[in-house]
């Protein structure tokens, strides 16, 4: 199982061709919805949302505020991985009540956690909880890349595109969501050179170290 893995992870790249006639599955799609939701996230707080976008026209609009890049048009489903632009009291509040209600604990366990994250939040300046929120959505893409890799769907991770146009095009902010990166997936066209390249990788031995 471990050598399936790896072998996975060096078949899968950033695919700069996806074939616009191959659709992800409802099985498929739905694993990566699970995935996402599974994800782990500092304090489990989860302040995060993905937007999932498949309509051919609504693609074609994001092609110009996404440096060009034809991957968002001709990717099976466009993933827009966003955070909540508001994390305060009442949100902290809320998660600790889902605690409650999955896990049966009892309020008085959780009061000092609750309120230490309530104090620690209220004190953080909004660029610090965009750093804070924005490191969370990383974790989730990251998870997503690998889960795309075991299920071989291709994927292509995109930073160069306009969070402030996604945020209108999207309506994020009536949503209280800002865009943070976006994900293509879908499958890679025959054609695309690419996905033949070696992978460039340093050696092993040369990014870890191991302390006794």
């Amino acid at each position: 199982m471990a050598t399936d893995v790896l072998e996975r992870l060096k078949w899968r790249y950033a695919t700069k061709k996806f074939d616009a006639s191959k659709r992800l599955s409802e099985e498929k799609l739905s694993i990566l919805k699970e995935s996402f939701n599974l994800t782990a996230t500092s304090y489990g707080l989860q302040p995060l949302k993905m937007i999932i976008l498949s309509n051919p026209d609504l693609k074609k609009l994001l092609v110009p505020i996404t440096m060009d890049q034809d991957q968002v048009e001709n990717a099976s489903h466009v993933l827009v991985i966003c955070t909540e632009t508001k994390i305060d009291s009442d949100y902290i509040k809320d998660h600790f009540n889902l605690v409650v209600k999955i896990r049966s604990t009892p309020r008085e366990i959780l009061s000092s956690f609750e309120e230490y994250l309530v104090s620690s939040f209220s004190d953080k300046q909004s660029d610090e909880l965009n750093i804070w929120s924005t490191n969370q959505a990383y974790l989730a893409l990251g998870n997503l890349l690998t889960v795309c890799a075991i299920e071989k769907i291709d994927a292509c991770p995109i930073e160069g595109f306009d969070p402030d146009k996604y945020d209108e095009l999207l309506q994020l902010n009536e949503k209280g969501l800002q865009s943070v990166i976006v994900l293509a997936v879908g499958y890679r066209a025959e054609d695309d050179m690419f996905s033949g390249f070696d992978k460039v990788r340093k050696g092993v031995d040369e990014v870890i170290i191991e302390m006794d």
